[in-house]
């Protein structure tokens, strides 16, 4: 009779549609109150107590792990990014780790397009000035006059290539892994270096993985490097963003704006001075938001779950 620790915020509060599966298997879920995540600490309270975990970004390091262990067998991430599990960990300790590929692609690249065409519409700007009595016509131009720059030509990344490349956008992409030729050439994007992507982009959007090579890979040498009506676009995460950085690149005009789905500490602090700037858009963690993605990422993730604890459907 396996016992799960349950602390995927997405999932929690659907948790009774899934209950008679879980049954079924004989699996005892454990469901702390979550906000957010899970902290390290918050994880060491349940050490020992379970044998698999549905999670979300919950830190998973080395010590909750070898604290964990060996009891713990499996980790299901509900989505698709594993960088708050410590991977070399898990494996050490036997602890397998599953997650569900291409989760989000859709509503993701959908909110990188809407970010931008907010930006060059000026949509948001409008209404606030209608809504301030302000008869404004504020100029705007179309994004086929815009240069996208895509950093991480992952699935998340060539979807925002194409939707770019439907609106006429020249694209230049950036990846340290090689992408596919034949995307390459069916898209037309454009394979440069960061340095030439960067002086070149109106728009900059990151789809990378957070990882060693990304960690604040925007900071102030990158910024430096922008043009000054670049945008940011950032719904991958937060760490990949120097954050303090780019709030003195932003207060000083030194790059245009910003859209930010993600940030280096969630939730965002209410005193972030990003909360009082008019040049940047913000969600909380949200472009992944489609209920449809959710109810795939739901079962994927049970799956995930009982393959790990070794249960055969």
């Amino acid at each position: 009779m396996p016992t799960v620790l349950m602390t995927a915020p997405y999932m929690i509060p659907f948790l009774e549609r899934f209950q008679s599966t879980f049954d079924k298997y004989g699996i005892t879920l454990i469901v702390p109150d979550v906000q957010e995540r899970m902290e390290e600490a918050d994880l060491l309270k349940y050490a020992g107590q379970f044998d698999g975990a549905i999670c979300g970004d919950d830190r998973y390091s080395a010590r909750v792990l070898e604290a964990c262990a060996p009891r713990l067998k499996a980790i299901s991430k509900w989505g698709t990014g594993i960088d708050s599990i410590d991977s070399i960990a898990a494996s050490r300790l036997n602890v397998k780790v599953g997650r569900t590929p291409n989760a989000f692609t859709t509503p993701v690249a959908d909110s990188v397009l809407g970010y931008m065409l907010a930006f060059v519409r000026r949509g948001p700007w409008m209404d606030a000035a209608m809504k301030r009595g302000e008869w404004e016509k504020i100029p705007g131009k179309t994004l086929s006059e815009c240069a996208l720059g895509v950093i991480g030509v992952g699935n998340i990344g060539k979807a925002v290539t194409r939707r770019a490349k439907s609106f006429g956008m020249k694209v230049l992409g950036t990846d340290i892994i090689e992408v596919d030729h034949v995307f390459v050439s069916e898209s037309g994007i454009e394979m440069t270096s960061l340095e030439y992507l960067l002086s070149n982009s109106d728009f900059i959007s990151l789809n990378c993985d957070l990882n060693p090579t990304s960690h604040h890979l925007i900071t102030t040498a990158t910024l430096a490097k922008m043009k000054p009506n670049a945008v940011v676009i950032n719904t991958a995460r937060g760490p990949i963003v120097d954050e303090p950085t780019l709030i003195a690149a932003l207060q000083s005009g030194q790059i245009a704006g910003a859209a930010l789905d993600v940030f280096e500490f969630e939730p965002l602090p209410h005193d972030s001075p990003l909360m009082k700037m008019d040049n940047v858009m913000l969600a909380p963690h949200n472009a992944n938001s489609s209920p449809a993605a959710w109810e795939r990422v739901h079962w994927s993730t049970i799956r995930n779950l009982l393959d790990g604890l070794g249960i055969k459907e």
